[in-house]
């Protein structure tokens, strides 16, 4: 509807913090879980936040204990598996790679050249 996304949940880093940030729409979210990219600084577009009501929270479970990150573990367990098992959020899986094929699909990973997950079967 072009109004913009509710939620952005940013894995990569800060090499598309500032794209996560005009991808939002009024009053949206985005969680900051991750940075593969290994880029842990991005310009802050202050506008975009303050005019669009945003709202940017970081994920980390490096200040947690056993007790709270096992909670954690449970509450996505109860609160987003159900959402998988339905279909209603389903991941994008690039490829597949078989056990025996693992260091294709790491170099496959490390090129760059995939959109969505890569997934490695287990042997047997």
């Amino acid at each position: 509807d072009g109004k913009g996304a509710n939620l952005a949940v940013n894995t990569v880093g800060g090499s598309v913090f500032a794209e996560c940030v005009r991808s939002l729409g009024f009053e949206g979210r985005l969680a900051i879980v991750g940075y593969v990219d290994g880029v842990l600084r991005s310009e802050v577009d202050l506008e975009a936040v303050h005019a669009k009501r945003l709202r940017i929270y970081g994920v980390s479970n490096k200040l947690r204990d056993a007790a709270q990150r096992a909670s954690t573990v449970q509450g996505f367990v109860a609160d987003f598996l159900p959402l998988f098992a339905s279909g209603r959020v389903r991941p994008l899986i690039d490829r597949v790679f078989p056990f025996a094929e693992l260091p294709a699909a790491k170099a496959y990973m490390e090129s760059d050249a995939h959109v969505g997950k890569i997934v490695v079967t287990g042997p047997g």
